[in-house]
């Protein structure tokens, strides 16, 4: 008789919650390997790894020195520890570079990194082009994250979401902005304005439905003020609670650590989650009651995915419900 979760529950394994919630990106060569330590670090003390390391080409390649940072990329993705999560940021598609990065880097490297990220998309055949790049050089399993940057890309998000290579979609507030050739005020970029501005806000809605359509992991813009790790943190929750993000970019270590604690789930709700899960468990997955609510297969769904969400954000766990998460 099936009796794991993700069996019972159609569903339930919701590509939204397939990766760790926060996204690391670094490009300079010492802070770099200190964000490799420091994965490492945070996942010694959180028994899982809460956050990927994106290794940026594009915004960490000096302008005629491409090829010697891919090639040190690659070598820092060689190097890193067996349970590292790595990826790599390249150039755009139509960038001179691009070809160059992804032999450069998924050719070498495709074995130890968890994606490649592609800035820029702009249509499906973007994304064609990156997946013909990387599949010549012999990377034909690595997933695919591509960044959403312009009002037309924001348009066809549900295109490129659907295509089987991409996992995640993230959106590039500051690109959008700017895309709009001054029609939008600086403040759009802006911690209150980018929660405000209608514009903003509603590609920021597309992009979330358009992963969650498809089953994909949407991952939401940078915060660059990143003294202002309060602010940062409430940012995040509002991107988790209110807009549908399962997962969110960090530019400076200290913001990982607000990050993971937004889009974490509650103690209480944690404790409601387990008893719920595991007295359904115990009915056979048969409708319940709980504090004078009914519940079914369609809320076990929901609170299943709150015990992943603990899962990914190290929240300690009992053993038979670590059990179904790890098999």
């Amino acid at each position: 008789m099936k009796s794991h979760p993700r069996d019972i529950l159609l569903g339930a394994q919701a590509g939204a919650f397939a990766l760790p919630v926060c996204d690391h990106y670094s490009g300079v060569e010492a802070r770099m390997k200190k964000s490799l330590q420091l994965q490492a670090d945070l996942t010694a003390e959180f028994g899982c790894c809460v956050f990927d390391v994106t290794l940026d080409c594009e915004d960490g390649a000096p302008v005629g020195g491409e090829a010697d940072h891919a090639a040190l990329v690659a070598a820092l993705a060689l190097a890193a520890a067996p349970a590292a999560r790595v990826a790599v940021r390249v150039h755009p598609v139509d960038h001179p570079a691009f070809d160059a990065d992804v032999a450069s880097i998924a050719g070498q490297a495709a074995a130890r990194l968890t994606h490649l990220m592609v800035p820029k998309v702009e249509c499906v055949a973007d994304v064609q082009r990156a997946v013909a790049a990387m599949d010549a050089v012999g990377a034909t399993a690595l997933p695919l994250h591509v960044l959403i940057e312009s009002p037309a890309a924001v348009h066809r998000a549900f295109d490129i979401a659907a295509h089987p290579r991409v996992q995640s979609l993230s959106f590039g507030l500051m690109d959008f902005v700017s895309a709009h050739g001054g029609a939008m005020p600086a403040s759009a970029m802006t911690l209150a304005g980018q929660f405000s501005h209608p514009l903003v806000l509603r590609a920021k809605l597309e992009l979330a439905s358009a992963c969650h359509a498809h089953g994909k992991v949407p991952s939401h813009n940078v915060v660059t003020e990143f003294k202002d790790l309060p602010a940062l943190q409430q940012a995040a929750r509002r991107a988790a609670s209110e807009l549908g993000y399962t997962r969110m970019w960090s530019i400076h270590p200290d913001q990982i650590r607000p990050i993971v604690a937004a889009f974490s789930p509650s103690e209480a709700e944690i404790d409601t989650a387990l008893t719920i899960i595991e007295r359904a468990a115990a009915a056979q997955w048969a409708p319940l009651q709980h504090q004078g609510r009914l519940h079914d297969r369609a809320s076990y769904r929901y609170f299943w995915q709150v015990i992943q969400r603990a899962h990914q954000t190290g929240h300690p766990l009992p053993d038979t419900v670590r059990g179904w998460l790890l098999a």
